[in-house]
């Protein structure tokens, strides 16, 4: 509890300097449905109590939702509107075809619909549930600005060229991460979101298989773990084989993920590559000493906070969903 009190303390002057800083940040505000739908937050918290309790596995795959959702196009809950004849959606691209959860944000959304009809836009319904969902997982709280509008356009292409992929290293990844005003340290700290979460094989069986010419495997990847990997994942066409981003804790956000990369065991070449690099790999070594988790829990909520506010829609931008899968 002290560690989540200290979070609450100082984020909130984090929030004020990030809002300051961006035209768009600084009309999403704390307390923005104050009038319009004062027990916003209340009634996503309850529903996702709900959601959790009964799908603890279910706090990795909300998670990811919100940040599959960023990385593209911004925050405007691009991710959840569903194809059409003629346009394959976001949630539809190769990279995300494995995303789950879609039906919790629909349940939530009707919760609201019902409470506050044409108020509550589904950017912020995802942001709240993404922050709850950690909360629930005994993860770090933050102060959430709503006031996000909802995209019109969602596009598969879009979504395969702007995801952080599996296999990424370093360069490529703070590239994706700086187009996205992220920075190197919000690179490692939001890797640490696969403390929550399972992969399908096909996402890192390229690790265990013909790896070049010169390695079967990864040689960046313990060869115990990989071993262990093969035995769960015996082709890189099993699309059925899940396994645990962070063994024996993926339903639970900690710093044991840190641990596993620390040992080379992460699970995507992503996780290995933190190693790579003199700043990403310090702060690995240090967060996986386990003396610095209220340090991360701060790190965390403050890059969830800058994550939150990319690329976001106010104003008289975008629109307010009904259903958060069809555009009005």
């Amino acid at each position: 509890m002290a560690i989540k009190s200290c979070v609450l303390l100082l984020l909130p002057v984090v929030l004020l300097l990030l809002a300051g800083s961006s035209p768009a940040v600084a009309q999403l505000e704390i307390g923005y449905y104050s009038k319009t739908c004062p027990n916003v937050e209340a009634i996503v918290r309850e529903e996702m109590e709900k959601i959790i309790s009964a799908a603890p596995s279910l706090a990795g795959p909300l998670l990811r939702l919100h940040f599959h959702d960023c990385f593209v196009r911004g925050c405007d809950a691009s991710v959840l509107l569903s194809s059409t004849e003629g346009n394959l959606a976001e949630r539809d691209a190769k990279p995300n075809r494995s995303l789950r959860g879609f039906s919790s944000v629909d349940r939530v959304k009707a919760k609201l619909e019902a409470a506050c009809p044409n108020t509550v836009s589904c950017a912020d319904v995802l942001t709240l549930m993404a922050r709850d969902a950690v909360v629930l997982a005994k993860g770090p709280t933050w102060p959430v600005a709503l006031g996000r509008r909802d995209g019109k356009v969602s596009s598969a292409t879009e979504a395969a060229d702007n995801l952080p992929p599996a296999f990424g290293d370093i360069p490529l990844l703070t590239k994706i991460f700086a187009s996205k005003n992220l920075d190197l340290k919000d690179l490692v700290v939001l890797s640490g979101a696969h403390t929550l979460g399972t992969a399908h094989c096909p996402s890192y069986a390229d690790r265990l298989y013909n790896f070049s010419s010169a390695y079967n495997a990864d040689p960046s990847l313990d060869s115990e773990y990989a071993d262990k990997l093969r035995t769960r994942c015996k082709s890189a066409d099993d699309k059925a084989m899940l396994s645990e981003m962070d063994p024996g804790s993926y339903k639970t956000f900690d710093t044991s993920y840190y641990r596993h990369v620390a040992k080379r065991r992460g699970l995507f070449q992503s996780d290995a590559a933190l190693l790579t690099d003199a700043t990403t790999m310090e702060y690995v070594q240090r967060i996986a000493s386990g003396k610095f988790d209220d340090d991360f829990f701060k790190d965390f909520s403050e890059s969830m906070i800058k994550m939150g506010n990319v690329g976001v829609l106010t104003g008289a931008e975008g629109e307010i969903r009904k259903k958060c899968y069809i555009a009005n």
